[in-house]
């Protein structure tokens, strides 16, 4: 331990001795101390180093003061507006899918590194979405994560003509100038209907999702245009919930309909799961019987027998990049006021034991 350190062990450490240890200007360590991301990265370790060892903590008062800045990014979940057999809002799909905990994990491995924390709050109704907006406004958080799940959301409008820094998962409505990052779901589901094709299926349903939900309805129109291209134009689906007790009532009636069924996709993992089930309790064989491809590449698709061929959606890195362009926005408010940025990612077939 040096003299310096020594001395700022015996007292509150300031801004001055993490300066004299890390070698650098006050200047330098106040930048570094209060996230501004034009120091080079091998000063950012020098005086994280130093603040180490010097024990410094920063006065979050202070520093809000400074940078005007709270130190937090809301993740809204918005648009769920389901409610359960109580009244409630069914709040419990939202914490027992694996794509919103995929979500939050890549919206902390991009928050962390700038230490930040993420607020989690849930939109599910009108009087949930005026809370979000006056939290927003009272400067509680920098800007907004938006994971939507419906196209008529009034809430990433509601954000944009508040002003409020925002970055959406999934495509915003026509007109509403909001950044976003999203997925080519017609892609996918081409790649899954190509794949159920070669593998020699010509008799195939869809369990899609919610026909509210613009993944939704990508995924059910990239399914149905890929098999018109292979000469299957009449694709007969049943719509479910995203969740796997919808996916077996589907699948139930899909195969009430159409028996002979020797091909199955679904909109997305859990879904296929519910699939799976259903055709294991009918006597079915997959993929032997029937082929069953999901979407996702959640942890769903590894969780049961035979393992899950999914279509991958790599939402880890959509999140982080969606946190990415919030913080770019914060840095730069020029971007984010003036433009809209979106970022278009695109799906793989992860073949696996199903298809």
């Amino acid at each position: 331990m040096t003299e310096v350190t020594r001395s700022a062990a015996r007292r509150s450490a300031t801004l001055e001795d993490v300066a004299r240890v890390a070698g650098v200007s006050r200047a330098t360590v106040s930048r570094v101390i209060n996230g501004v991301r034009n120091v080079a990265p091998e000063i950012q370790e020098t005086v994280r180093q130093a603040v180490e060892a010097t024990g410094y903590v920063p006065n979050s008062a202070a520093r809000s003061l400074v940078t005007r800045r709270a130190g937090a990014v809301a993740l809204v979940v918005s648009g769920t507006g389901a409610r359960d057999s109580d009244g409630d809002a069914a709040r419990t799909q939202i914490f027992t899918d694996p794509f919103f905990g995929r979500v939050v994990s890549g919206v902390l491995s991009g928050l962390r590194p700038q230490g930040l924390h993420p607020v989690l709050m849930l939109a599910d109704d009108a009087d949930a979405r005026e809370q979000v907006l006056a939290y927003l406004r009272q400067g509680n958080a920098d800007g907004a994560l938006v994971v939507s799940t419906h196209a008529e959301d009034p809430l990433p409008a509601q954000l944009a003509r508040n002003g409020l820094p925002v970055v959406l998962f999934g495509r915003p409505q026509p007109r509403v100038p909001v950044s976003h990052v999203d997925l080519a779901n017609q892609d996918g589901a081409a790649l899954a209907a190509d794949h159920l094709f070669a593998r020699g299926c010509r008799r195939i349903a869809v369990i899609a999702g919610p026909s509210a939900v613009p993944a939704a309805r990508d995924r059910l129109d990239g399914f149905r245009e890929a098999m018109d291209r292979h000469g299957l134009p009449d694709v007969p689906h049943a719509e479910a919930d995203f969740t796997q007790a919808g996916g077996e009532r589907a699948m139930t009636r899909l195969l009430a309909d159409h028996p002979d069924l020797d091909g199955v996709f679904a909109a997305n993992d859990l879904m296929a799961q519910g699939a799976l089930a259903i055709l294991r309790e009918q006597g079915r064989r997959v993929p032997d019987d029937v082929a069953v491809i999901g979407f996702d590449d959640s942890s769903a698709a590894t969780a049961g027998r035979p393992l899950l061929t999914t279509i991958r959606q790599p939402v880890e890195a959509m999140a982080e990049e969606m946190t990415r362009i919030l913080l770019d926005g914060l840095d730069r408010p020029d971007r984010l006021d003036r433009r809209a940025v979106s970022v278009l990612f695109e799906p793989s077939l992860v073949v696996r034991q199903s298809a």
